[in-house]
């Protein structure tokens, strides 16, 4: 390490000891790391923001405070505890890793980067995450803070995604032998508070003398992204069928989409205009004159909203009624979560 990429980390690490922020699955200065903790924020944490996450990771913690409760959690409610934090093969893959380490490391998990990537869901990052944070190992921690920060760093001007090997090669180049849990942290700090994706704080960053783009007059203009492509624009119906006070739910297949999650009937969602042809079963149905709208990640969604009563569809093994005043308590998905509420308000 050179003089200017040596005295990155010092220098760091003092800001970050005044200006840590203080999480619930950060262990707090002179504490041992909680790796159950640890894995499970950083997991969280890949689709949405430390805001949206900090409840929800207090109270999936209060329900499965370790591998072996996590391990031994029937699968339904997993899936509820989940909704609206994205993928749910994550959440899936989250109980296949709990109970491989029950069951293969007896309930500790392994502390080296190889090791932890042999777990079920544990890619490069998360494998490196854990390790450096929860167990003090050496990795190069490099998630979308830490990203912006490298770029403008050392002025990394090649366009995302061609550029993330280089950004690693620059971060590994200043990750430190010691204290590499608190350095990645403090990466992800500063991305956080001080090399924000828009109009970065500068003047407050204490590696300003060393960065590059700060010297150049443009850091906001690093990394560089590709341009978005546009968007592919999907349609569907969803069914609302309901009985005495109960609506059909169904079980999604395992693999797709929304796997194995509770939802309402819906037909294929495809480029085509919605319609009834994908009923759940034979009934007077009736299109509101409302929609819901959805994005994905590389699709938004349109769904057309469906009713009927039946007085006496039997529901398949797969289907259930459910009460519709304790729909909440299923655990659907954010897209027909959406459409219940709006079909309720209809």
């Amino acid at each position: 390490m050179d003089a200017k990429r040596s005295s990155i980390p010092p220098r760091l690490l003092a800001w970050y000891d005044v200006h840590r922020r203080v999480l619930p699955w950060r262990a707090l200065p002179g504490e041992t790391p909680d790796p159950y903790r640890v894995w499970l924020s950083e997991v969280m944490l890949q689709q949405t923001t430390v805001a949206t996450v900090r409840p929800r990771f207090e109270a999936w913690i209060a329900r499965w405070p370790d591998f072996a409760s996590l391990a031994a959690a029937p699968d339904d409610a997993v899936m509820s505890a989940w909704a609206g934090l994205g993928y749910y093969a994550r959440a899936r893959n989250l109980v296949a890793a709990a109970k491989a380490v029950v069951a293969d490391h007896s309930g500790a998990f392994p502390r080296s980067e190889a090791a932890l990537r042999t777990l079920p869901g544990l890619g490069a990052y998360t494998a490196a995450a854990v390790a450096a944070i929860a167990f003090g190992e050496r990795a190069v921690v490099v998630d979308a803070n830490v990203e912006r920060v490298v770029a403008r760093l050392f002025a990394i001007r090649t366009p995302l995604p061609a550029a993330r090997p280089a950004i690693r090669a620059a971060a590994d180049t200043i990750t430190p032998d010691d204290r590499a849990g608190d350095f990645a942290q403090a990466m992800m700090d500063l991305g956080s508070s001080i090399c924000t994706v828009r109009a970065p704080r500068c003047l407050l960053c204490p590696l300003r003398d060393d960065c590059e783009a700060f010297a150049g007059g443009d850091p906001a203009a690093l990394p560089v992204k590709p341009r978005k492509a546009a968007k592919a624009q999907r349609f569907g119906t969803i069914f609302w069928l309901e009985r005495d006070g109960r609506v059909l739910l169904v079980r999604r297949p395992d693999k797709g989409l929304l796997g194995g999650m509770r939802a309402l009937p819906t037909g294929p969602w495809t480029d085509a205009a919605p319609g009834l042809d994908q009923a759940p079963a034979p009934a007077d149905w009736r299109m509101l004159d409302v929609s819901v709208a959805h994005g994905f990640t590389h699709f938004d969604l349109t769904l057309a909203l469906a009713v009927a009563d039946a007085a006496a569809h039997q529901a398949d093994r797969q289907a259930d009624w459910w009460l519709v005043d304790d729909l909440a308590s299923a655990g659907l998905p954010t897209v027909f979560a959406k459409a219940a509420a709006a079909i309720r308000r209809a």
